[in-house]
């Protein structure tokens, strides 16, 4: 008998993967957590019947987070990043070597736990020396801490359960709030083919606190529709006005320095949403 994991996308659409075997089912303080392996993408988290992570494709995620916004910072040495239990963006964050401290704010400490335990490629630079990990709600992390962090990256769920709080403007003032006189923050916003309004609403809300706001894409094949969008809000740099070729090479699969600016360069349709 062939067991399948079925996400159900919207009401009428939905991606399937075969599972090899379940390693966690669980009902945690805030959400519905899973832990399987899948044939196709090997280990995978999924959080309240939504795939968040996979050990196949998740370098794609956790680097158009981290390194886009990084690279437009000349000197980002603290980074803080919402969410993100799984550990992907920190590991990111942290190959920038002008970042000094990293700091995770995970409102679910079983994500943290589980991730470290199934999915290490992703989770294991949690422990390192210049990285904390609070289990906290994040929207308050960022009411508290006032003029404290370079970069603002937002590893959030889909806009459902505890996650709906980051998608409204008082958070994206609140960050404005949190960052440094020339901070940056990221943020996912979905995709443009089933939450076209979403990416709108943000847009138009960011637009109304940061002086800089650009889109930018990639694409995660388990990832509702493909196509991903990010969000990001800056007070000084354009990361349109990098001078790519004094980006570093690193580590990465899907990031480069050529990828940095082309990034940004949307499909007509979602540039639209953009105006």
């Amino acid at each position: 008998m062939e067991l399948w994991f079925t996400e159900k996308q919207t009401p009428v659409f939905g991606i399937t993967a075969r599972i090899k075997q379940t390693y966690v089912t669980e009902q945690t303080d805030f959400q519905d957590l899973a832990m399987i392996e899948t044939e196709e993408f090997g280990n995978m988290l999924v959080l309240d019947g939504m795939v968040m992570t996979t050990v196949k494709d998740e370098f794609v995620y956790h680097e158009m987070a981290a390194h886009p916004a990084l690279n437009t910072h000349p000197d980002p040495k603290k980074v803080l990043v919402v969410g993100g239990g799984d550990g992907g963006v920190i590991r990111e964050v942290i190959k920038h070597d002008t970042v000094e401290k990293a700091v995770l704010v995970e409102i679910d400490g079983k994500v943290i736990e589980y991730s470290k335990q199934y999915l290490p490629e992703i989770a294991g630079k949690l422990d390192e020396p210049n990285v904390e990990v609070l289990v906290n709600d994040g929207y308050m992390h960022i009411i508290e801490h006032k003029d404290e962090y370079d970069v603002i990256i937002v590893d959030s769920t889909e806009p459902v359960g505890p996650a709906a709080p980051l998608f409204e403007r008082g958070f994206y003032q609140g960050i404005y709030e949190a960052l440094k006189a020339d901070g940056i923050f990221v943020a996912q916003t979905d995709n443009p083919w089933f939450k076209a309004d979403l990416i709108q609403k943000v847009n138009k809300d960011v637009k109304e606190i940061f002086p800089i706001v650009h889109v930018y894409g990639c694409n995660i094949p388990t990832y509702p529709s493909g196509l991903w969008t990010f969000t990001m809000g800056s007070k000084t740099y354009d990361p349109l006005a990098v001078d790519e070729t004094q980006i570093s090479e690193m580590d990465t699969k899907y990031y480069s320095p050529r990828l940095h600016k082309a990034a940004f360069v949307l499909p007509k349709f979602v540039e639209d949403l953009t105006k």
